[in-house]
Order: C-alpha cells, then structure tokens, then sequence
C-alpha cells in the first residue's frame, strides 16, 4: 500500500502538468481512495488478482481488458512478476512501456552487513518521475494534499468521530507494522499516550490499523483511555479513515502505510524507524527528517523493507528509543501548530 500512496503526487504531478494527457491507474481495490478524484484527467481501474485475474490466464485476460482501452504508452511504477509478464505482453505488442528501477545494487549495499554504504538512496518519488521522463513526459513534483487546506469533509463520518473542538488535540496513533524490526515495543507507545495525556488532558488518540493484534490491543487502549477511539471499529473505508487524518494534528506511525496515508493529507507524521532508514528513500512525502525518530546504530539499515532477522538479536533499533523522545517531538509539533494558529 505505501508504494502505491507513493505514486500519488507523481501522477497528481502528470495530470497537472500534462491537462490534455488521459491517464488511467490500474491497482487493486483498495488504492481507488487515492485516484479517483485526484484530477479531471485520471481514471482508476481496479484489478481483482486473487479471483479475475488469477494466474497467466487471467493475466492475459487483463491484457486484453488493457489493449481494448487503446492506451498509446505503458508505465510499471512496480516492477514485479506480474507487472513484467503484462510488460512482456505489450513489448510484444509494440507498445512503448518503461519500468521502475529499483536500484537493487544501491539498495544492497545500504543494507550490507560489512562495508555498508549509508548514503541516501533516490526516493519513489525520484524514480516513478524518471519512469514517466522516458515516456518523454518529465515532470516536476508538485503536491499539496489529497484534500483542500481546511481537510476533508468530516461529515462523512460517524458523530462519534467529529466535529472537531476548538481546545482539543487530535493524535493518530499507529503503533504496528508488518515486521518486528519495524515495531516500536507497543508498551512503551502505550507510555507515550500516557505522557501525551498528561501534556494535552483534552487531547483524542485516534487509533490506525487493522488485523487480530490491533484488535486486541486496541480494544483494552480504548477502554483503558477514555478519549481513545478504535478508527477501523467506526470508519467504514479508506476514504474515511483519510478524511479523519486530514484533521490530526500529528500523527505517530511505525515506517508504514500509515505514515504514507497520512502525508497524503499534509498531516505532520513523527515516524519511528528501526530495522529500516529513510535513507532507503521511503520517508513520507514532505515530511522533514526531524519528524523520523531513530537510534544511531552502524548496522542501520540492516533491511530496506524490514522483513530480515536482527544480526544483534536485540532490536536495539527499537529498543534504545526512549518514549520521552517521541513524545518531545510530538509536543514540539503541536505547539508549532498552535502558535502558528495564534498569530
């Protein structure tokens, strides 16, 4: 998901920039929140992989869906098995396509366990561009948010969620992610919502993310804290759960999809890093470097997605950040935004 919410200022860019261009984003279900009102000329068009198009054959279903739309020039902004097998499919055609590189050599060598090369690494942003560059539409990345300045419409969710009060602060919260080397010990993010409480008592916690885990430790955070609200319990959709960002003041993630959702809306998102490091290029769109929390380890990287066994086996990544860290920096945006708000 966070590649795909990636992708978003860079067609947004294309569209913008290239008005009489007819663009049409194809990705799964769930990336329709992103596309389909972003502008006038961009179309989305779902692709069910696990049933429609299942397989070779459905694969090559999907290429004749693709070919009957008459597309002039193919960009891959993924770069993967089923990508390259349609890829193969319009090259054989004699259609101009161009492929994402994903500079792997690079990537390598930040994560190398001896003689590591931390330098940072072209963003997605940097490298969809040049996708479309060679496609002969360069572009320069230009985006604001998915929603006009004063947010989305918060009438679109449920009264429990809004409207928002003048002396409250609202708080996303997402505490998990895929990985162990990229979770923050979910004790400690349960102390920074405790000093946060104690900062800011009008203060909402507004709880991002979804499967077993989050189910129960969001259930026992919300009735162990009043103003702490379980989102996915009450939101029906995507689309909801990004208007309701729209409106935080800060948002806490894990380097995940969430802190990618929520720069999508030009929400300030504090962002803990562990087995991973922005220097992969991953850091969520506009958000500066001070927002991302990390320990200074000379094994970090030790992965680009987070998904290796910790050669410490320790997680000090994680482990050697301190919950008065995060929520400094938490503070410190609120109070930016509140001074800001004043003047």
């Amino acid at each position: 998901m966070g590649d795909v919410a990636m992708a978003v200022p860079v067609v947004y860019s294309l569209a913008m920039q290239y008005p009489d261009l007819r663009i049409t984003v194809l990705s799964r279900a769930f990336a329709r929140a992103f596309f389909e009102d972003l502008a006038p000329n961009v179309d989305f068009m779902e692709a069910d992989l696990k049933h429609e198009y299942h397989g070779v054959r459905g694969l090559n279903a999907l290429y004749r869906r693709l070919t009957a739309k008459q597309f002039t020039k193919i960009a891959d902004l993924h770069n993967v098995l089923r990508s390259e097998y349609l890829r193969m499919r319009f090259n054989m055609g004699r259609y101009r396509v161009e492929h994402l590189d994903k500079h792997r050599r690079d990537r390598r060598r930040l994560t190398a366990y001896n003689n590591k090369v931390r330098k940072q690494l072209n963003t997605p942003f940097e490298n969809y561009a040049d996708v479309l560059a060679k496609l002969g539409y360069p572009v320069h990345v230009e985006f604001t948010s998915l929603f006009p300045p004063e947010g989305g419409n918060l009438n679109m969710l449920p009264a429990i969620i809004g409207p928002k009060k003048n002396f409250e602060q609202w708080i996303g919260i997402a505490p998990t992610a895929a990985h162990p080397g990229k979770t923050y010990p979910t004790e400690r993010t349960r102390l920074v919502i405790d000093q946060l409480q104690k900062k800011y008592p009008n203060a909402r916690f507004f709880l991002f993310g979804k499967g077993e885990e989050e189910d129960r430790l969001f259930t026992a955070w919300s009735q162990e804290v009043p103003r702490c609200v379980y989102v996915s319990r009450h939101l029906e959709n995507m689309h909801q759960e990004l208007i309701l960002m729209s409106h935080l003041d800060v948002m806490l993630s894990m380097d995940s999809s969430n802190m990618h959702l929520a720069s999508l809306t030009a929400t300030p998102v504090v962002s803990i890093w562990g087995a991973t490091h922005p220097y992969a290029g991953f850091m969520g769109w506009n958000q500066p470097a001070e927002n991302a929390i990390q320990a200074d380890l000379d094994c970090r990287p030790c992965s680009i997605y987070g998904n290796k066994s910790c050669h410490r086996r320790d997680l000090a990544c994680m482990n050697l950040i301190k919950p008065e860290t995060i929520t400094e920096r938490i503070v410190q945006i609120i109070n930016q935004k509140s001074n800001s708000q004043s003047l």
